[in-house]
C-alpha cells in the first residue's frame, strides 16, 4: 500500500477516539515519522492520553504510561538489575520505557535527575545501566505532557532539555460542534478500544526511512535559513534557532509532506511547523509579561510575515 494510504488509515482510526484535534493528530504522526518526540503543553482533560493510546493501537505498537511524581527515581523508568540467587547472576528487569509509544505524563513533576534520565534515553534510543546497553524497541516515540497552569510541586524543564523534543503541541479546547459530540460519546477508554490496528511496526519503520527521500528544494532550504538567521538577529531574542533547530524543522517538514501525500516540501510546510518546532527553543532577552510560549509564537509570526516566501 502507498504511504498516503497507510497514513490515511491510521488517521481515520485515531479519529474514532480523538475528536476535534485534527491538527494535533497530524503533528503527532509527523513527529513519529520524523523519529522525534513530542511535548504536549495543555490543561487536563483535553485528550492527551487518548491521543497517545489511539496512535499506539492504530500502529499495533506497545504502549506504556508513566505517571511522573516528585519521588520517582531513574530506575522506576529505565529498569533495574535484580540478583537471582538460584542462577547467581543479576537479571535486568525492564522499566516502562521499553515500549513503542510511551506517554510521559506530567514530566515536570519529576525531579531534574529523573527528567535527565528520560531525556538521555530520548536522544540515544537505548538504556545504559551498570555498564550494559539495552536497545529500545523500534519505532520508539515519547509523548510527554506538562500542565502549563499547575506549578505547585513541579520542576519546569530547562530550555536545554526542551530542545530534545522535536515539537511542542498545544491542543487547546475543541470547537463548539466537536465538544458537543464529545459530550455524547462513551467513556474515553471505551472509545480507545474501538481503534483497530491498521498498520504494522515494519510499515512505520519503512515510512520513517521514506521521510529521508522527500525532496527539499534549495529555495525552501534558503527560506528556512533566512528564518533561522532572523531569530538570531532579533532584538528581543537572546538565543535564536540553532543549526539543530533548523535541521529538525526540515526533517519535520519532510515528514509532514509525507503525511499529506507529497514527496516534496513546500514553503507552507515550513510556515505550519515553524511555531511547534521552534517556539520552545527561543529564549527572550527580557522575560515577557505573559507566557514565554505566547511570546515566542508572536515573534515567529512576525518573522514569517516579513520574510519573503519562495514561489
Amino acid at each position: 500500500m502507498a504511504p498516503s494510504g497507510i497514513l490515511e488509515r491510521i488517521r481515520a482510526e485515531v479519529h474514532r477516539a480523538v475528536i476535534g484535534l485534527d491538527r494535533a493528530v497530524d503533528f503527532v504522526l509527523t513527529a513519529l515519522l520524523a523519529r522525534g518526540h513530542v511535548l504536549l503543553e495543555d490543561v487536563p482533560g483535553v485528550g492527551k492520553t487518548i491521543l497517545a493510546q489511539s496512535v499506539a493501537r492504530a500502529i499495533d505498537g506497545t504502549f506504556r504510561r508513566i505517571q511522573f511524581t516528585a519521588d520517582m527515581l531513574p530506575s522506576d523508568i529505565l529498569g533495574v538489575h535484580i540478583w537471582r540467587p538460584d542462577r547467581k547472576v543479576f537479571e535486568f528487569r525492564e522499566g516502562p520505557i521499553f515500549a513503542n509509544i510511551v506517554l510521559a505524563d506530567e514530566i515536570n513533576r519529576a525531579n531534574p535527575k529523573t527528567q535527565s534520565a528520560l531525556l538521555e534515553v530520548m536522544g540515544e534510543g537505548k538504556v545504559s545501566l551498570d555498564h550494559h546497553v539495552y536497545p529500545l524497541p523500534e519505532p520508539f516515540f515519547i509523548i510527554a505532557t506538562q500542565n502549563p497552569v499547575e506549578f505547585h510541586g513541579t520542576f519546569p524543564l530547562p530550555e536545554s532539555q526542551k530542545d530534545r523534543f522535536l515539537m511542542t503541541i498545544h491542543l487547546g479546547y475543541p470547537d463548539r460542534e466537536a465538544e458537543k459530540q464529545i459530550l455524547l460519546t462513551p467513556e474515553p477508554q471505551r472509545l480507545v478500544e474501538r481503534v483497530r490496528a491498521v498498520a504494522t511496526l515494519d510499515a512505520i519503520k519503512a515510512l520513517q526511512e521514506g521521510v529521508d527521500l522527500v525532496v527539499v528544494h534549495p529555495d525552501v532550504l534558503d527560506y528556512t535559513l533566512q528564518l533561522a538567521l532572523q531569530t538570531r538577529n532579533h532584538p528581543d531574542i537572546l538565543l535564536g534557532a540553532s543549526p539543530r533547530a533548523g535541521k529538525h524543522l526540515i526533517q519535520a517538514a519532510r515528514a509532514y509532506a509525507l503525511v499529506n501525500g507529497r514527496r516534496y516540501v513546500v514553503p507552507e510546510d515550513i510556515k505550519t511547523l515553524c511555531i511547534p518546532v521552534w517556539s520552545h527553543r527561543l529564549i527572550p532577552r527580557i522575560p515577557p509579561s505573559g507566557s514565554v510560549t505566547d511570546w515566542a509564537r508572536d515573534v515567529l509570526v512576525e518573522l514569517m510575515n516579513r520574510t519573503p516566501v519562495p514561489a
